[in-house]
Order: structure tokens, then sequence, then C-alpha cells
């Protein structure tokens, strides 16, 4: 069925149930996982932090969310790679590392916005959703 499955997280609590869903997938299919963390470039605002400690901060995010995948994909016997992007755009990341490691299903998780609240904020599952030349699986 699905032989790479690319799991993005960013670390909230409907994307760790995400993961969970998405690792029981690949254990039932066989596939293997393929995770990245959605960070956006400018996580904190730049008067804030310096640069360097921005970037510190957002490696260390990374690490976390990527450890949670890396360790249910471990007690599941399932295959992991993680790949950390850091972009101004997560959508378009998540579709990039999609293509460029030959993923076949993207599982991601929506947090629900409607309405107002999603066109102002943005919605980077409707984004991947309506952008992904291949099949994207929405956990809600």
């Amino acid at each position: 069925m699905y032989k790479n499955i690319l799991v993005p997280t960013d670390g909230s609590p409907l994307s760790r149930a995400s993961v969970e869903k998405a690792v029981k997938l690949a254990e039932i299919t066989g596939a293997k996982i393929t995770a990245t963390p959605v960070l956006y470039k400018g996580l904190l605002p730049v008067g804030l932090r310096t640069t360097t400690e921005q970037r510190a901060l957002a490696e260390r995010a990374a690490a976390r969310y990527l450890g949670y995948v890396e360790s249910l994909a471990k007690k599941a016997g399932v295959s992991v790679k993680s790949v950390h992007v850091t972009d101004e755009y997560p959508a378009s990341a998540i579709l990039k590392i999609a293509k460029k490691e030959k993923c076949d299903l993207i599982y991601i998780a929506s947090h629900g916005r409607t309405g107002f609240r999603n066109s102002m904020l943005g919605s980077q599952t409707g984004k991947v959703l309506a952008d992904s030349p291949i099949p994207v699986l929405v956990h809600r």
C-alpha cells in the first residue's frame, strides 16, 4: 500500500496524536516514516532574540519533536528518517520534502480552524491539501 509516509509535526498535542496514528499506519502497512518538524523560519520576533538564539531554540524544538516520532517508530519496529528544514513557508517545505524523499502519503494534523480564523492565520494543512500531487491523510 504505502512505502514512505511523510509525517510533519509541530509538537502540539494534536500533532503528537497524529504522529501516533501515522506510526500505527506505517506498522500495519510495512511503510517507513519520514518525519519533519514544522517550524517557521521567523519563529520568534526579531527584536526579542538574536538570530543565533532563534536558531538554537528552533533546533532544540525540532529535536524534541523528531525524538518523539523516533521513539514511537522504534517501539513499533518502523523505520524512520528525520528531515529538518527551516522555511518561511512550511507547506511548501513539506511538499518539497515529500518529493525529494519519494513519499507516497502525507499524514498531517489539522487544528480545525475555519472561517475568519483560518483566513487570518493561514492553514498549512489546507495549503498542503491544495497543492499536493500525492495523497494527504488529514488527522483532526
